[in-house]
Formats: structure tokens, sequence, C-alpha cells
């Protein structure tokens, strides 16, 4: 278990490094776009989506009722049925009544670190790093929103590439250790692209 909470927190911090200036940019994009704090905090702590928060702040602005917005963020976040199948597979040891709180958890760079640690996966594991994820995500949504008051307009309608960035900065590492994820990674895009 010590062993967990160390990796944990070795994996967690780089996330939270990350995600705080993304989660920021949502902030910034939400004072931007006339939401009240209550409702910014709600869709980051609720909603916890990343990239289809971007989106669905989008389509909201746009004008697109709720139905268009929950099919679209829903299409955008498919993946996560794939990413929790595979990590099913790997937590059937942890009780069920955990399943679900995990399952809130799963975003692509957890995914990430859970998919490339050797072994069994634990529970104190998997709750640490989630939890230093969404932690970043939503403190650093607030953040932003306050910041969003004194940052000058050029760089509010910036912010909206940080999450990329920060995918980024997660894949090259992997990419340089192993060809399989080289391959998975420029795959993955071109299929992306034709789709």
């Amino acid at each position: 278990m010590k062993n967990d909470i160390q990796t944990a927190i070795k994996a967690g911090i780089p996330i939270f490094i990350g995600y705080a200036p993304a989660a920021a940019a949502f902030g910034i994009l939400s004072k931007s776009c006339g939401i009240s704090l209550f409702e910014c905090f709600l869709f980051s702590a609720l909603v916890f989506a990343g990239a289809s928060q971007f989106i669905a702040l989008n389509l909201l602005i746009t004008g697109m009722g709720p139905i268009g917005i929950v099919m679209t963020t829903l299409l955008v976040n498919f993946r996560h049925f794939l990413m929790s199948a595979y990590l099913a597979t790997r937590v059937r040891h942890i009780a069920r009544k955990y399943h679900f709180l995990m399952a809130f958890g799963v975003t692509d760079e957890v995914f990430s670190v859970l998919s490339m640690q050797k072994g069994t996966l634990h529970k104190t594991l998997i709750f640490i790093l989630q939890l230093s994820a969404y932690s970043a995500w939503v403190s650093g949504t607030l953040a932003g929103y306050v910041m969003g008051s004194f940052l000058p307009e050029k760089l509010t309608q910036s912010m909206g590439v940080a999450l990329y960035a920060l995918l980024l900065a997660i894949l090259l590492p992997e990419m340089k250790k192993s060809t399989k994820v080289v391959f998975l990674a420029l795959g993955s895009g071109i299929l992306n692209t034709i789709i």
C-alpha cells in the first residue's frame, strides 16, 4: 500500500500540474461566456470531462439545446467506454461498490498512467491518482474564473488549446520509450482524421 501511495503521488503530480492551467483556461472561458461562478464550479465538479466541457461551453454559447449538447459530448467521450472496459479487466479484484467512483475519475491522462502500470491495480493507487486530477481540475477552474477578470482578452481567447498541450506532454515521453506507443498514436491520429 505504501508503494501504491508513492507511485500515485509521483504519477499524480504531473497530471495536477498539467490540469491546473487547462482547467484555468476553462474557468477563464466560462467567465468570458457569462456563466456564473457557481455554474462554472458545478460544470467542472459534476461533469469533469475536460475537452468535452470546452465543446459543451461552445455549444451552449451558440444556442444549441440540451439534447444536442448531451449527444455531442457523449460522442466525444465515447472513448471512455473503451478505456473503462480495459480498466475493468484490471480491477476485477476490487469490490464492485468502488467501481462507479473509479469510472467517474477515468480521464485520458489517468487512463494513460494506469494502463502503463505493471501488475495489479490497487484502489489506493487509482483513487489517489484520480483525486489529483479531479482536485486540479476543480480548483483550476475556480482559479481561472477568478483570474478571468484580470487577464487581457487575447490571452483568454487562446486558452482553448491548453488541454491538448497537456495530452501531448504525457504522450511524448511514452513515445520515446516505445515504438508501439508511436504506432498507436499515429494510427489514432490518422483514424481520427479519416472519421
